[in-house]
């Protein structure tokens, strides 16, 4: 998808319901790894290089590389540990120093930076910057007049499909 975003013939054909579409298909395929996976898969990589679209822009997580099982152990218990290389080790380590806990949140906070690319066509640093700086984010996400940050190259989403674009929006800059 990455690819699609950057090239504007390819990113005028993905569309205001395609990329809705492929929002979906990403939080369904989230919520599967992490509520219906005995142990959860966090994948710890959710980005657009990660999300490959197939002909019909069905969207496919790829790159498990990262990925960690929510297993009840230790970082130094031997069935976790013993499958690790040596940059999961590092990994997994850094993360569990940085937050004190493994868990989906990784995964969550990416889906939504995803969201925003996805709907702004190109990765919305800036907007990330302004909501984790802000202690007022319902203000903030006003201010910054959202709508004005989606994809240029196309015209903007009407009726039911731009309720739902501003609706999605919202939710990602929450998480």
């Amino acid at each position: 998808m990455d690819k699609i975003l950057k090239d504007d013939e390819l990113a005028t054909a993905f569309d205001w319901n395609k990329r809705v579409n492929v929002i979906k298909d990403v939080a369904n395929a989230l919520c599967y790894m992490h509520h219906h996976c005995s142990p959860p898969i966090i994948h710890r990589d959710i980005s657009s290089k990660n999300v490959i679209l197939d002909l019909e822009y069905v969207a496919h997580v790829s790159d498990f590389g990262q990925l960690s099982f929510l297993i009840p152990i230790l970082p130094t218990g031997p069935l976790l540990w013993a499958h690790l290389d040596m940059l999961q080790r590092v990994n997994f380590l850094f993360q569990l120093a940085y937050t004190m806990e493994v868990n989906e949140k990784c995964d969550v906070y990416s889906f939504a930076v995803l969201t925003m690319e996805i709907l702004f066509g190109k990765h919305p640093g800036d907007v990330v910057s302004a909501l984790l700086q802000s202690s007022r984010i319902y203000q903030t996400i006003d201010a910054m007049s959202l709508n004005d940050k989606l994809d240029q190259r196309l015209p903007r989403p009407t009726n039911d499909i731009g309720k739902e674009v501003v609706s999605i929006m919202r939710i990602a800059c929450l998480n």
